[in-house]
């Protein structure tokens, strides 16, 4: 009987087409009984995939580079099977004594790097006890012992983040102390101190990891010295501290649109005062932390407008991660409903292509970003009187380098440096002695009101250097956020 139910087929899916072997696969999956990992490694290669077969008998395996391909199930089994014969030979005794593989063509397992697959087949077992038989030792019983690198445990770490993220875990604690040996760890901090550091967030510097770390380095006669053998029998059992509850991240992206020239993206607060009483972030967050009951949540958005900019076009693409939601499963209809509510809750936004999206797929919103572009338009005003030709040049001008200095209205929160921005195009439109409309198409990350008025000289060129005259912006709006995500939705 297969060891793995279709609640494990997510998950076994993933580990797959990621190249974990079926082992490692079955030990993600929980299999706590022997009898499927005694069975010959190509017999569970092809019960896996016979598992995750798909009604189209495909596999599709979600590589991201190259990019995602669909793999026919036979494919996928012959090429395995070239890579894992089970030859005679593949495992050979060197002169030195050490154990390796010959078959250098083998898919190896990125988790235990071929510990699961090659050395748990008979013919591994047959060469140690080859080795045994022939060491020359009497002996009654025996300690079998394996000694493996340490980077199988960064391995495994991250795998099994890949894992939590993907199924969105909801975890229960149970935290159990015990008063009456507290004290038994208390002398590895004298044999080992570097191992015992505080932290701000620990109540105890004797943490299960410092402990075990400990225990590795310590020498057996020294632990005998310090610590009965065997251990004293304890007057009491250990009492319950708490049981937690807790659910992993859920995220949710979309884009905004934001139409008030007097609202900030985030909290405005300074020295602990509210300066207004909204923000985008928070117009859109609070709804989702309702609906979600999430305890908190995390805003991030594509770059960030001023409070007296408003945002147009499709809008700015955010993601919101909502930490500790009890509530994880929607309808896609559910999620337009609560889209419709936040548009409906105020003038201020509207929100579209509201969407569950996974961890990963927020790092496209920042993937490149710097050499994404954006579209603002800009009302400019000048002290000198001009005409229609005056400003006709900058239609001209393609790709302008310009350097900016850290705008001293943000050197605050920004450390101080140079940047160099592109103005990739400029289009004007005159509208009297003293005003006209600028439309820019320039690289994320341009500071664009100190591209009109200069700052003190601190953007170099700009528009009041180039017009010899002195400008300012009197509005700003942006127009596009040249990002291609979260994916648009019908309406």
């Amino acid at each position: 009987m297969f060891p793995l139910t279709e609640e494990n087929k997510h998950v076994a899916q993933l580990l797959l087409s990621t190249g974990t072997c079926p082992r490692c696969i079955f030990r993600f999956c929980g299999v706590d009984f022997h009898a499927p990992y005694k069975l010959p490694y190509k017999e569970l290669l092809n019960e896996l995939q016979k598992f995750l077969e798909t009604e189209k008998d495909e596999l599709i395996l979600e590589v991201m580079n190259p990019p995602p391909k669909k793999i026919r199930l036979q494919e996928l089994a012959d090429s395995i099977d070239n890579l894992s014969q089970n030859g005679e030979g593949r495992i050979s005794v060197s002169q030195d004594g050490s154990i390796a593989s010959k078959n250098s063509n083998l898919n190896v397992c990125n988790v235990c790097l071929g510990i699961l697959q090659e050395f748990c087949e008979k013919d591994f077992v047959k060469k140690v006890c080859q080795k045994v038989e022939a060491s020359g030792f009497e002996f009654t019983s025996l300690v079998f012992s394996v000694s493996f690198p340490p980077q199988l445990s960064v391995r495994e770490h991250a795998a099994w983040l890949l894992v939590k993220q993907e199924m969105s875990l909801f975890e229960v604690s149970v935290v159990f102390a015990h008063p009456e040996t507290v004290e038994d760890c208390h002398f590895l901090a004298a044999i080992c101190p570097d191992c015992f550091k505080p932290a701000k967030n620990k109540q105890s510097v004797f943490t299960r990891m410092a402990v075990m770390k400990a225990l590795n380095k310590i020498k057996e006669e020294d632990f005998l010295k310090q610590f009965p053998c065997p251990p004293n029998s304890p007057k009491a059992v250990c009492t319950v501290l708490e049981i937690e509850c807790a659910h992993g991240a859920v995220f949710v992206a979309g884009r905004y649109n934001k139409y008030s020239r007097n609202l900030p993206q985030t909290p405005w607060i300074i020295d602990g005062e509210r300066k207004l009483e909204s923000s985008v972030e928070e117009l859109i967050s609070d709804h989702l932390l309702a609906v979600f009951k999430a305890e908190s949540f995390n805003f991030s958005s594509s770059g960030r407008e001023d409070v007296d900019v408003r945002t147009l076009g499709n809008g700015r693409p955010f993601a919101i991660e909502l930490v500790n939601p009890h509530r994880v499963h929607f309808t896609s209809q559910e999620i337009k409903e609560l889209q419709q509510k936040i548009n409906n809750s105020s003038n201020k936004i509207q929100v579209r292509d509201l969407q569950l999206v996974t961890r990963e797929a927020i790092g496209h919103m920042k993937e490149g970003e710097e050499e994404k572009t954006k579209t603002y338009s800009a009302l400019i005003w000048t002290d000198k009187a001009i005409q229609k030709t005056d400003i006709e040049f900058l239609n001209d001008i393609k790709d302008l380098k310009i350097d900016q200095k850290t705008p001293l209205r943000v050197l605050h929160r920004r450390p101080l440096a140079v940047r160099a921005r592109v103005i990739h195009s400029m289009e004007t439109q005159y509208v009297d002695e003293h005003h006209f409309r600028l439309r820019l198409k320039t690289q994320a990350g341009t500071y664009i009101k100190e591209f009109v008025h200069g700052d003190f000289g601190r953007t170099k060129p700009n528009i009041g250097s180039l017009m010899n005259v002195t400008a300012d912006i009197l509005e700003l709006d942006v127009e596009s956020v040249d990002v291609d995500w979260p994916p648009a939705l019908d309406d």
